[in-house]
């Protein structure tokens, strides 16, 4: 049950970030609720395979880091441009 759970919340979070990505926000907040899932179902099977749940920690740090360098992408890029819609930025004078 919890399994269904999970998978309908992961395809819900990548079905957003595929198809509504106007906001950088709101594209990191569905990257970042996707690797919180991923997160949770790892949880669940060390557990249940009683394996060792220091790689959970590894993968926490990884997790926060990665959310640590996306805003400060996003708080760069809205000090740069003055906003986050991702329309109004032209990748080819980056």
């Amino acid at each position: 049950m919890v399994n269904y759970l999970f998978g309908f919340i992961l395809l819900i979070s990548f079905l957003k970030f595929i198809f509504n990505y106007n906001h950088l926000l709101v594209s990191l907040l569905c990257l970042e609720f996707v690797s919180i899932i991923f997160f949770m179902s790892v949880c669940m099977l060390l557990f249940v395979g009683s394996m060792e749940p220091i790689y959970m920690l590894y993968f926490l740090v990884m997790l926060v880091s990665e959310g640590v360098l996306g805003l400060c992408l996003l708080i760069l890029l809205s000090f740069c441009y003055g906003d986050d819609n991702l329309s109004s930025y032209n990748m080819l004078l980056c």
